[in-house]
């Protein structure tokens, strides 16, 4: 490993934030000279950013922890023609109103990790990219490009070995992005584009556009793009993608994601998406044996609490609990509201799961009343033709349904 001398890379670095870095030693002075200025971008392609954008939320956050002034760019112009980079298709065409949605969904989580009282800022890249003149942008910037070198970047490669169309729309991509890195230079003095190593390419196009059209020095940081210790996609599980919005994912359905994270990935995880500092994580990751499940709860309450604050994430920690040790039904649990008159008609038992979003189809369900995991209020279902009434309420006016051990909904009479 690369010992570095600014806080800023041997932070990034010893967390393993770093994969690439364009020019390591040119860096590394830049940040231990001063304050430099860096950016990630974020394209509003739904309402809400999932875990796997955690890493450079977190990079951003490191960023200004020690003393630099991290830049939050959000896409609302290049969300128009949609990052093409290790795509199989090109992404559905969004309208105006549709980017404007999801950017004020996305925009709220920013807030928990940075401060933008402070030395961050988030910026619109629509600010300058929907008012281009486009023969203009031809002259000034496309003549830059070789179209020869773009066609032997991979993310381009890919899509052409596969005999897959590359829109014209989806080529200017890259051009757009390595254009925001200049005109971000220009704008605030960035001189760093960090993001997913599968960014590379489109990162150094912005370099090699700063030379040539402004003779200034930037740089290039991309983090490892993650999978789980058994090859899963970071920031997916079964039932989808782990939403950073509350309003798609409940703090507690957050905390559970991170509490059910595999063994070999809890040291990992405890550096990249915590603050804890570095002696403790490793205190945490010699646990052995069953108390490494003490290391998942810790992660799990650090991870939520950056997101949605210590008081959710220690209700959440403490519904769990309740929920899991004391097995008593928490009322907190997700739930789903059905109709009283379909649980008066009597609701099949595999729909009920369906319903509850525990699992997929009517046919998963069916294989896991086969296999014993699946309970409503904590009895094993054994005839998947059952059917649920009033009569399974609880106390509490709910029905508890269980999918294995760790995954619980409340279905609610509405």
């Amino acid at each position: 490993m690369t010992t570095f001398k600014s806080d800023l890379l041997r932070v990034l670095s010893e967390r393993g934030y770093v994969h690439q870095i364009s020019d390591p030693e040119g860096l590394d002075a830049a940040a231990l000279k001063g304050p430099i200025s860096a950016y990630i971008g974020f394209d509003a392609t739904a309402t809400s950013l999932h875990a796997g954008s955690l890493i450079q939320i977190m990079m951003l956050h490191w960023m200004q922890e020690t003393g630099h002034k991290p830049i939050a760019l959000m896409g609302g112009g290049t969300s128009m023609v949609g990052d093409p980079s290790f795509k199989d298709e090109a992404r559905k065409l969004l309208t105006v109103e549709d980017i404007e949605r999801n950017l004020t969904g996305i925009r709220k989580v920013f807030a928990r990790y940075l401060d933008f009282d402070g030395a961050a800022s988030m910026m619109n890249n629509a600010d300058w990219l929907l008012g281009l003149n486009y023969l203009e942008f031809l002259r000034d910037v496309g003549r830059h490009f070789s179209v020869n070198r773009m066609l032997s970047f991979d993310s381009v490669k890919m899509r052409l070995d596969r005999e897959q169309s590359l829109s014209f729309l989806e080529f200017n991509y890259m051009i757009l992005q390595a254009y925001d890195f200049v005109e971000l230079n220009k704008r605030t003095g960035c001189v760093l584009q960090m993001g997913g190593s599968d960014q590379w390419g489109n990162i150094v196009n912005g370099i090699d556009l700063g030379h040539r059209m402004a003779n200034v020095q930037l740089y290039a940081l991309t983090s490892p793009l993650l999978t789980t210790a058994s090859g899963g996609k970071m920031g997916k599980t079964a039932n989808g993608a782990v939403w950073l919005n509350a309003d798609l994912m409940s703090p507690y359905e957050f905390w559970q994601f991170w509490r059910n994270t595999e063994d070999a990935d809890v040291e990992r995880f405890l550096k990249l998406y915590t603050k804890l500092p570095m002696d403790e994580i490793a205190r945490l990751a010699a646990l052995g044996g069953s108390e490494i499940n003490d290391a998942k709860k810790v992660l799990a309450t650090e991870a939520t609490a950056l997101l949605h604050g210590r008081e959710a994430a220690e209700a959440a920690a403490e519904t769990a609990r309740r929920t899991f040790e004391e097995g008593t039904l928490a009322e907190d649990l997700p739930s789903v509201g059905i109709s009283q008159a379909a649980l008066d008609a009597g609701l099949g038992v595999l729909t009920a799961f369906v319903t509850a979003g525990l699992v997929p189809s009517t046919g998963e369900a069916r294989r896991q009343v086969k296999s014993g995991g699946l309970r409503v209020n904590d009895e094993v279902v054994t005839d998947e033709r059952a059917a649920l009434g009033a009569g399974h309420l609880s106390p509490e006016g709910v029905i508890k349904l269980s999918f294995g051990r760790k995954k619980h909904v409340l279905l609610r009479p509405e």
